[in-house]
């Protein structure tokens, strides 16, 4: 059969790129293509007509044999090795694993089976490496992590179990994901600007990045980064050795604490050695006291600041400490500056370790302010003294103004509250409709009368507030004419028999940046006052000017007006002009206006003259600076 069309068949086999064997149904081999020759090594002279168990290792024989039958029974195609460690044995006698793909086929009524061999073993030898490196990368402490730089956002395709255990996420939540999970949404941290430059140039890097677990628990992490460059230049993967460095980040941080504690305390600390005296270190406060650089202090000893001891002393006194005897020394002397000034000090001193040798520690007190503690007590007791008068003399003011403030009080609050009382007993008499005229008097009466304890309550509030420094000022933009239609429409209602109010012209575009009811409050209470002071039949003004940094009100009226010897005093606290005795009044409003209007920044003054009238001017800044 074989010789039939021999030419054309070995053409095929030829251009079969694995081992070729042909078998008839009793295993007797057939033909053999050139790579087969290669893979075990025999001619094909040697192999033909031989039993196909010469290229299979002994202790497989049997085995086979029995595979082979039922392989034939069945007449289909199989791939073997897979599941299964095939093996073959060379004409040396190495034995290697293959890859065997058995096909069935027939001619002319004879069954053949044809064997596709491939030789395995260098497959076999790099997923043994493969293998073992995986198992490295697992079994390693560092966190291992892969990525993919050809796919979009350089995603994770590979993350080992200490990344796992490091970072508390298992591996499904992290592959295929950029690992800036891992900073959470702190990313603004200075090492990651380096990190991002060095992904982008496709270059090495390590950084210290403040990283965070799946539960949010912080941590340090030292990341060194690694590109993969392929054959053609071309990065195609970074590798992530990643550390977790938090208890020595903690230690360093400790450290630099100890040592900034070290160099920024007032005091002064010096480290000398042992043996030869020198200082070894000097903060800045014992360079600064002192007068030296740290270079100078290097080149001398304790000695060269206290002028008084000798070295045989010094020794002597500081032995104790050598000895063990004690563990700490604290005494008082007398330094030199570098300027030759003197000053008492406190030394604390005891034994230490740098490094390997052992040194002093000495921190020094200036004690300049304990010595002179006498002049110093004296002073206090002088001070004390001065603030004691200032106290009792403000004790006496404060029970002057408590006088006055009962008496006021007594007297502003007993005149309306009478009148309320007497026109609610009035209303009961007239119950007839004829007398509605005489119920509306007593009716606005207590109205007035109201409004007069209320505002009077209010000036007691808002005094306080300002006392106790309470008030807390609420600063938002609000349209001006908002304002001054509320003043005006609660001022009407105290309008005295023909008084009538000019409202202001060409506001309606005015905004201010204040705070509103503190503004509302100011305008109305020199808004009452104005119609408080004018008589009926009267006109009060109000006027606005605004520019692009203040807003000025001008409030006139045409009522008696401010005597000139009282003027200088009109702000004061419970101050009242001699020409408004007898009306009522607390003497507070002007008082808590000015204060308000200092607290936003803005300005009070005013003109008057006797029985023709005042202006009050007030000047707010646009924008208030809380």
């Amino acid at each position: 059969m074989f010789n039939q069309d021999q030419e054309i068949f070995n053409i095929l086999l030829e251009a079969v790129s694995e081992g070729v064997i042909i078998v008839d149904n009793h295993q007797k081999i057939m033909e053999v293509n050139s790579f087969a020759e290669t893979i075990f090594g025999y001619a094909k002279n040697e192999i033909l007509d031989k039993e196909l168990n010469l290229l299979i290792p002994s202790h497989f024989h049997s085995s086979h044999s029995v595979y082979f039958e039922k392989f034939i029974k069945r007449g289909k195609r199989r791939k073997m090795g897979e599941a299964v460690d095939i093996f073959g044995l060379k004409k040396d006698g190495t034995v290697f694993p293959v890859e065997v793909e058995l096909n069935p086929f027939t001619i002319y009524n004879k069954t053949y089976v044809m064997a596709m061999v491939r030789d395995i073993s260098e497959k076999q030898k790099i997923e043994k490496q493969l293998m073992l490196k995986s198992r490295a990368l697992e079994s390693v402490n560092n966190g291992i992590i892969i990525t993919d730089a050809l796919k979009k956002d350089n995603p994770v395709i590979y993350f080992n179990s200490a990344s796992q255990k490091l970072t508390g996420y298992s591996s499904s939540e992290i592959l295929n994901h950029n690992c800036r999970c891992l900073q959470g949404e702190d990313r603004d941290q200075e090492p990651l600007k380096k990190l991002r430059k060095a992904i982008k140039k496709g270059e090495s890097c390590q950084v210290t990045l403040r990283n965070y677990k799946k539960d949010g628990t912080p941590f340090w992490n030292d990341l060194y980064i690694m590109p993969i460059i392929n054959n053609e230049g071309i990065v195609t993967n970074f590798i992530g050795i990643q550390n977790d460095v938090t208890k020595r980040k903690k230690t360093e941080d400790e450290r630099q604490h100890l040592a900034t504690i070290f160099d920024e305390s007032l005091n002064e600390i010096y480290v000398f050695d042992v043996d030869s005296l020198k200082f070894i270190n000097a903060n800045y406060g014992a360079q600064k006291n002192i007068g030296y650089s740290l270079d100078e202090l290097c080149n001398m000893t304790p000695l060269n600041i206290k002028p008084y001891d000798n070295e045989a002393d010094f020794r002597k006194t500081i032995s104790v400490l050598l000895e063990k005897k004690e563990e700490k020394l604290k005494f008082e002397t007398v330094h030199q500056r570098k300027d030759g000034t003197y000053y008492p000090v406190e030394v604390h001193l005891q034994l230490s370790r740098l490094g390997e040798k052992d040194v002093f520690v000495a921190i020094i007190l200036d004690i300049t302010e304990r010595k002179n503690y006498t002049t110093k007590l004296e002073n206090k007791v002088e001070e004390r003294t001065q603030q004691l008068k200032i106290a009792l003399s403000k004790e006496k003011e404060l029970n002057e103004l408590k006088t006055k403030f009962l008496s006021l009080v007594s007297h502003e609050f007993k005149t309306p509250l009478s009148g309320i009382l007497t026109s609610s007993q009035l209303l009961s008499k007239y119950t007839l409709t004829e007398h509605q005229e005489k119920r509306d008097k007593h009716i606005k009466t207590i109205t007035d009368k109201v409004h007069y304890l209320n505002n009077i309550l209010n000036d007691f509030l808002s005094f306080e507030k300002l006392e106790s420094g309470k008030v807390n000022y609420r600063f938002a933009y609000f349209k001006l004419s908002k304002v001054i239609n509320e003043v005006v429409y609660n001022a009407n209602m105290l309008l005295k028999e023909g008084q009538q109010i000019n409202y202001p012209k060409n506001i309606d575009d005015f905004s201010m940046f204040q705070d509103e009811k503190i503004t509302e409050l100011i305008l109305s209470n020199l808004l009452y006052n104005a119609i408080n002071y004018s008589s009926e039949h009267t006109t009060i003004d109000i006027a606005v000017k605004q520019n692009s940094e203040t807003t000025t009100f001008k409030i006139k009226d045409q009522g008696i007006g401010i005597p000139e010897k009282d003027q200088k005093h009109i702000f004061e606290r419970y101050f009242r002009a001699e020409n408004v005795l007898n009306t009522q009044g607390t003497g507070i409003g002007l008082n808590i206006v000015k204060n308000h209007l200092e607290n936003v920044g803005g300005t009070i003054s005013f003109t008057s003259k006797e029985n023709k009238g005042s202006t009050f001017i007030l000047t707010f800044p646009n924008t208030a600076k809380p």
